[in-house]
């Protein structure tokens, strides 16, 4: 999958409230109510991203989590990276 243009990017966020982009990536962080639920969030973006084959940078900040979506071998967002997030999104609205 390429590397979206400006104007594909510009269609893409406005999908996706709340999320970044930034130095090639699209990034959002989520608060969740303290380490354990930050955990658990996790281990499911983890299981999305592993039937997507597309794995994001997470951090985790006790009630933080950061999600960093990037393709690194297009140097860039592509739509596999909006895809992933908005799997991420719909899991915040169950």
């Amino acid at each position: 999958m390429s590397k979206l243009t400006t104007e594909q990017m510009a269609v893409y966020m406005n999908k996706l409230p709340h999320w970044k982009f930034e130095n090639n990536t699209l990034t959002k962080v989520f608060r969740r109510n303290d380490f354990k639920d930050s955990i658990s969030f996790v281990l499911t973006i983890a299981e999305l991203a592993d039937k997507l084959n597309h794995h994001p940078d997470l951090h985790i900040q006790y009630d933080r989590v950061s999600v960093i979506l990037t393709t690194h071998d297009e140097n860039g967002v592509t739509g596999k990276d909006f895809l992933l997030a908005q799997q991420i999104e719909s899991l915040i609205k169950k």
